[in-house]
């Protein structure tokens, strides 16, 4: 499954995990920076799009703001 929202097209985004050193440390000095991966939520929904169930993979966050509804199967 493609990590895209069909809906407001958010992919994921690349940035830095930064490892810093404990909390008994003098200085809690950085001691690297590992490349990571932010992945949205995506969820696989079925909604009715123009009168026909078609089956998208949409954000949790367009779920939750209603550009996108479950369909209800009977």
């Amino acid at each position: 499954m493609s990590q895209r929202c069909d809906f407001c097209d958010k992919a994921p985004i690349f940035g830095r995990a930064v490892s810093r050193l404990g909390r008994q440390a003098i200085k809690r000095r950085v001691k690297g920076r590992s490349p990571r991966r932010f992945n949205p939520n995506i969820q696989s929904v079925r909604t009715v799009i123009n009168g026909t169930p078609k089956k998208l993979n949409v954000c949790t966050s367009c779920l939750k703001a209603g550009k996108a509804t479950r369909a209800v199967s009977a």
